[in-house]
């Protein structure tokens, strides 16, 4: 009898803990995946569709809210494309310094600009969103004019 409540202790309850530690491990993955669905949306130009990570600001939370949308974008300077917005959205500026390749931003509290030149800028804007993989992103905007839809799915 003490055999058998020896190799209880032994056996059985390392492989509750296991488990209990697994069940956990588990759950703690689906609530980060949850949460990575939340901060993710999709931009699609022409053919070409691309994950976009939103930001953690006020403002990323309020056009997220507005999906699906479709802006005609124009072209500005060479390296962004904008459309400005008939409702304002919840803006907090700051000066990023480097504008990067696929960055999503709101400049003012009505436009929304997709970078596809990475360059410096003395300009402040409120982070929306980053373009996961930029590679070709300026290839699909072409220039003049773009399409763009951004939609949760």
């Amino acid at each position: 009898m003490t055999q058998s409540l020896v190799h209880f202790a032994t056996t059985v309850k390392p492989r509750r803990r296991w488990r209990l530690h697994l069940a956990g491990l588990c759950i703690g993955l689906l609530a980060l995946s949850e949460s990575g669905a939340q901060s993710r949306m999709w931009m699609t130009v022409g053919e070409r569709r691309m994950a976009v990570t939103l930001a953690d600001t006020e403002g990323a939370r309020a056009f997220a809210a507005r999906l699906p949308m479709t802006l005609d974008m124009t072209d500005l300077n060479g390296n962004e494309k904008k459309f400005d917005l008939t409702k304002a959205l919840p803006a907090n500026a700051s000066r990023p310094g480097t504008i990067r390749n696929g960055d999503l931003m709101l400049y003012g509290a009505n436009t929304v600009v997709l970078f596809y030149l990475t360059f410096d800028s003395p300009y402040s804007y409120t982070r929306l969103g980053r373009v996961d993989d930029p590679s070709g992103l300026a290839q699909a905007l072409g220039q003049g004019s773009a399409r763009v839809r951004f939609s949760r799915d």
